[in-house]
């Protein structure tokens, strides 16, 4: 099956990947994603950290409203968290690989990616997401 990211420039082509931020040229502050667009011209692309912490998480338990949401059917809950990487941004994402009830802050996490959704013409769309890092 053919797979392809979710967005384009939304993880570097290396492997393993890492996710593409934008440093601020006037400030130096690093964002997550890298801007597209006009803001784009005030930004260098950054690739960020694979491994992070996380500092916060929840679970979705129920489907969220489409749109946006444009996820598996049917419906599977997910974990979701704020993954600090250490210096640079903290970054939204899902979690995989973790037992809901074992997530806490604080935990090790690399960067992963895994299966989306598969398109009408059979191809995987692929997102990242952070598992557990020991």
């Amino acid at each position: 099956m053919a797979t392809r990211p979710i967005a384009d420039g939304i993880w570097t082509d290396e492997q393993p990947p890492r996710l593409i931020g934008g440093r601020d040229r006037a400030t130096g502050r690093i964002v997550f994603p890298m801007p597209n667009g006009g803001e784009a011209e005030r930004f260098d692309p950054v690739p960020l950290l694979r491994e992070g912490t996380i500092w916060s998480w929840t679970v979705q338990r129920f489907p969220p409203k489409p749109p946006p949401y444009a996820g598996p059917e049917p419906f599977e809950p997910f974990a979701l968290a704020y993954v600090e990487l250490p210096g640079e941004v903290i970054v939204e994402s899902r979690l995989t690989g973790f037992d809901f009830d074992g997530l806490a802050c604080g935990l090790p996490v690399r960067l992963t990616i895994i299966p989306f959704v598969e398109t009408a013409d059979g191809t995987m769309l692929t997102t990242y997401a952070f598992e557990p890092a020991a």
